[in-house]
């Protein structure tokens, strides 16, 4: 690290600011969501840049993670749009094109129905079923947003994941000795993620964060046994920051406004306190 900057912190400082403190080549995943560009109200950042300004902005941030990552690193970027306006994770996935090749397109799924006769007779479930949070809106043009995209970006489109690290267990069996690819009951599960958000009664300390098994599916996917440091540049409360703690790997983000910065270091070291206590506890028991 350049300057003084140390791992597992998130620094309250604007992204390129520090990206340029960085080495080059020095960070294996990077995970993230910038802002929208959709009004959000966020404590200071102005989230209604015009578009050219706001693409510019970001090609900018795309050029400056390319600088730090490693050859053989994964650039996670998770953005979404309006139903109005559907066009900004495009505009942007374009942007990105000059300087990364998409290597995967994995659709984030946050609510989903699915109709009993769909689940095949074979399945234990009788009814029909409707899982996952959505915001309801008052529209009769549009149907209620569920889905996001989460880009996967490389240099050079040739990264080899770890799929099974999140892969699903086979459905029918006898796939497992009927396929080559199939070692053990797991499969990769494919560019679609289904992860919710969880229930939450009281209101949220950001506007727009994502949840901590967004960032954990990405790490793990990428391979967590050769990653030495993961980057959110767009840190906000910390989803990115407790998944690397509890997946054991190092982190370092960069968040604009301090006061979100502050929730995001708090909600690390609650984490880090509650792994300690559990590793307390299995240690105590097994004198028992």
């Amino acid at each position: 690290m350049k300057r003084g900057l140390e791992r597992n912190q998130i620094y309250s400082i604007d992204c390129l600011d520090g990206l340029d403190l960085l080495d080059s080549n020095s960070v294996d995943v990077i995970v993230t969501s910038p802002p929208y560009n959709i009004g959000i109200q966020y404590n200071i950042y102005d989230d209604k840049k015009t578009r050219q300004e706001y693409l510019d902005w970001l090609e900018k941030i795309a050029i400056s993670c390319k600088r730090v990552m490693k050859n053989d690193a994964s650039f996670f970027l998770n953005i979404g749009g309006t139903l109005a306006d559907p066009w900004t994770p495009f505009d942007v996935a374009q942007r990105f094109r000059s300087h990364f090749v998409l290597q995967n397109t994995i659709h984030w799924i946050n609510s989903i129905a699915i109709s009993k006769e769909d689940l095949g007779i074979s399945n234990k479930i009788n009814r029909n079923i409707a899982v996952g949070h959505y915001k309801p809106i008052n529209s009769k043009r549009f149907h209620h947003d569920c889905h996001e995209f989460i880009f996967h970006f490389t240099k050079g489109g040739n990264v080899a994941l770890d799929k099974l690290s999140i892969g699903v267990e086979y459905q029918d069996k006898t796939n497992i000795n009927r396929w080559k690819i199939a070692t053990s009951d797991k499969r990769d599960r494919g560019n679609v993620w289904f992860i919710p958000y969880p229930t939450i009664r009281e209101s949220r300390e950001h506007p727009a964060s994502f949840p901590i098994k967004l960032p954990e599916m990405c790490i793990k996917d990428h391979g967590i046994s050769r990653i030495e440091l993961v980057l959110d540049p767009f840190m906000g409360s910390g989803s990115t920051a407790i998944a690397c703690t509890r997946l054991g790997v190092n982190f370092i983000g960069f968040e604009i406004d301090p006061y979100y910065s502050d929730i995001a270091n708090n909600s690390v070291n609650r984490e880090i306190e509650a792994i300690k206590s559990d590793i307390t506890k299995i240690s105590i028991s097994s004198y028992l």
